[in-house]
């Protein structure tokens, strides 16, 4: 199962275990369990703190737990943990073993205190880069908080399961039977769900801080670079994010970042906030922005203020909030996201194994979509609003080599339907007769492009016909002292590099701003 070199990797991490444990496998007579048994014996192997047993018997075939020795716990695995999902197979066998996590010290106490019973089940794709964050975040809080129980389930492997739960996007959360969340979270936004009160907590202590010199909103790479670049001048620097790292989170794998030769979003997000943590930013996540109040008067302090009720002010904002996916604003989409409905193939590509999908969008996404789930799918449908497909050419010959793929051009989706429950039909328009066209399906993957998060600014800072933030050279926007970079600007080329680049600017405009100011 294990190459030699995950091998020796693998018995180094599990080195740091300083208590022992057990795993629990629940297996029958199918392939799978053959497989899960052969990948537990080579890790049991591997330090004489772990106990294998053979003897579960938990309903989920291949499953298996782990169990502290002399401790109340519960985390377990149903399926076979590899791919996406290795990480947080390691990450729990460290943790169940002893080793402390990295989590800060006041949230390891929000979760200890946690009162009530907490059954968490998550299903996953193995393909899928924000199932691990969801997965890890959940492991942990069961190590800390026994009343705190957790099984990771993948659903390719359980189809029957994820066909009964209507479960159609990974990952998806539920809580002591019932819906409790679907896409990715970490152990904050968790939290912020079951401790009702740490919002206006969070919200308080914002009010209570003190201005900022550089305040930076939006935690993607342009504004994770503009935060290093202010902290480094040694002034005083603060980052608000909704999440961070944005919509690199989302991303599957990065090839043209220049000096790293091929890396994945969450893991080139979890450097960049390291880096940024070496600085001491004061970081403050799960915070969307709702406002931006200039300043009164030149030299004046201006204000953000927030959907928490918190607010902040600084001597200069710099405003990295990116962009989302672009939707289709037709009817039935909002009613079928999730359920049919999908904007990520990587992540939910897996739960729509053998079924009809349409992918709306002919550029290189849309095209790498359709290439991507016709390995899975039964078949795919691209429709594309243009008469031709935007795609570079090497996806186009690589598109049309595929036997269960079909490319409709010249369309425009009106309508998706569905029964209720999940999505039945997707309706679109020839363009050129004006024909409309039903295609029954179950799934739907739009890939059309970008919107930039810049709606709470309208009436502040002038913005491009698309809703860009419009700056000059110095990422300045017309409003002096504030500054804006990345996906949500008008700077062309909506890249990680350019993204960071444009960061690092507009903080030494930001730096010159101050210097000039004072």
């Amino acid at each position: 199962m294990l190459d030699a070199n995950l091998k020796t990797q693998l018995q180094a991490y599990l080195e740091k275990v300083t208590q022992p444990f057990e795993i629990v496998a629940s297996l029958d007579n199918s392939a799978k369990s053959t497989e899960l048994k052969s990948l537990l014996e080579e890790i049991s192997s591997l330090s004489n703190k772990i106990t294998l047993r053979l003897d579960g018997t938990d309903a989920r075939k291949p499953s298996f737990s782990l169990n502290r020795i002399g401790a109340d716990m519960s985390l377990r695995f149903a399926g076979i943990p590899l791919g996406h999902e290795f990480t947080s197979l390691v990450l729990a066998l460290l943790q169940v073993g002893g080793h402390p996590s990295k989590l800060a010290q006041e949230m390891i106490e929000q979760i200890a205190q946690l009162e009530g019973r907490y059954e968490f089940e998550t299903y996953f794709s193995l393909s899928c880069q924000n199932c691990p964050d969801v997965v890890q975040a959940l492991n942990l809080m069961a190590v800390l908080n026994p009343n705190i129980r957790h099984v990771a389930i993948d659903g390719a492997l359980f189809q029957e399961e994820v066909e009964q739960r209507q479960v159609m996007s990974v990952p998806m959360v539920f809580l002591n039977g019932e819906m409790f969340g679907q896409g990715r979270m970490g152990v904050e936004e968790i939290l912020s769900k079951l401790d009702t009160g740490s919002a206006d907590r969070a919200a308080e202590q914002m009010n209570e801080k003190e201005p900022f010199e550089v305040l930076v909103i939006g935690g993607g790479p342009a504004g994770a670079a503009a935060a290093i670049y202010a902290a480094r001048k040694g002034i005083r620097t603060g980052i608000a994010a909704e999440r961070f790292g944005g919509q690199v989170m989302d991303t599957l794998s990065i090839e043209n970042f220049i000096s790293v030769k091929e890396t994945e979003g969450p893991k080139l997000v979890r450097a960049m906030e390291e880096h940024v943590r070496e600085y001491g930013v004061d970081i403050m996540n799960l915070q969307r922005a709702s406002r931006l109040v200039p300043a009164s008067k030149k030299g004046g302090l201006h204000s953000v203020e927030f959907e928490s009720g918190g607010k902040l002010s600084a001597k200069t904002v710099i405003m990295a909030t990116g962009a989302r996916w672009r939707e289709m604003n037709v009817p039935g989409e909002q009613e079928y996201r999730t359920r049919g409905v999908a904007y990520c193939p990587h992540c939910d590509g897996p739960l729509f194994k053998g079924k009809r999908v349409a992918v709306i969008g002919g550029g290189n996404s849309g095209v790498e979509a359709a290439i991507d789930l016709a390995g899975i799918v039964a078949s795919v449908t691209l429709l594309e609003f243009d008469t031709k497909l935007r795609a570079d050419e090497v996806l186009q010959a690589k598109l049309n080599s595929l036997p269960n793929v079909t490319v409709i051009k010249n369309a425009l989706t009106t309508e998706v339907k569905g029964d209720g429950s999940k999505v039945t039909a997707l309706v679109y328009q020839d363009r050129a007769t004006e024909e409309l066209h039903e295609l029954e399906l179950e799934g739907i993957f739009v890939q059309i492009g970008l919107l930039p998060n810049s709606e709470w600014l309208k009436d502040t800072v002038a913005l491009s016909d698309r809703g860009e933030i419009e700056i000059n050279a110095q990422c300045a926007t017309n409003i002096p002292g504030i500054f804006a970079c990345g996906d949500v600007t008008n700077v062309p080329y909506k890249q990680i590099i350019i993204a960071m680049g444009e960061g690092a600017k507009a903080s030494l405009s930001a730096f010159d701003h101050i210097i000039r100011t004072s």
